[in-house]
């Protein structure tokens, strides 16, 4: 049986150096204990439809468990498809490309009709710890990827507005310097693309 979810995300993303990234895991009492390990597959066409419209679409594992997303830019963010697929399901996608049947095969052929299959890119590793933070979800990233490694911090929040002046006045307040981060997904295509 298939589980679905589809949720609008607003999350507010800023890189920060190791130096600083450890420093906010001290002032939030965050531990090693308290970091669990996600992993990411990436997956486009081999034209690179879906980033070239602004989506992405992953396999991410996390203990024992396959979740399928599909996002999609909207006006007040990105809307996020989720399907929870077999792990002999996630294996045939990462092998031969292969969608998993459901309503993430149905979004991607709708937006590209000529879609049977996508490709495996590569995966992305994060470290990840997260705590509720003043009305949103507050998350610290240390991700693995292509030889490369980066430190970011997430604000995940209903409301665009609050969300932003509350991650500025904290950012502000624990004197991070502003450095806007892009995605996971267009991260690791940047540097895919400089390998080759």
């Amino acid at each position: 049986m298939l589980q679905l979810s589809e949720a609008l995300e607003i999350e507010f993303k800023n890189i920060v150096s190791k130096e600083d990234f450890h420093a906010m895991t001290a002032f939030f009492s965050i531990s090693e204990e308290d970091f669990h390990l996600q992993k990411n597959h990436y997956f486009d066409t081999n034209t690179f439809a879906l980033k070239n419209s602004g989506c992405a679409l992953r396999i991410r594992k996390k203990a024992n468990q396959f979740e399928l997303t599909f996002k999609q830019p909207v006006e007040a963010g990105v809307l996020e498809t989720n399907q929870m697929i077999s792990e002999r399901e996630a294996a045939a996608m990462i092998k031969n490309g292969y969608l998993p049947s459901g309503e993430v095969q149905e979004l991607l052929t709708a937006r590209t009709p000529a879609i049977d299959c996508v490709e495996f890119l590569g995966s992305l590793t994060t470290k990840r710890a997260e705590m509720p933070y003043k009305d949103g979800t507050l998350m610290f990233d240390h991700s693995f990827y292509l030889k490369k490694e980066d430190f970011e911090i997430e604000y995940e929040v209903n409301d665009a507005q609050r969300g932003k002046e509350v991650f500025l006045d904290l950012l502000k307040q624990l004197e991070i310097p502003l450095c806007p981060a892009v995605s996971k997904p267009l991260r690791f295509w940047r540097a895919k693309q400089a390998d080759h």
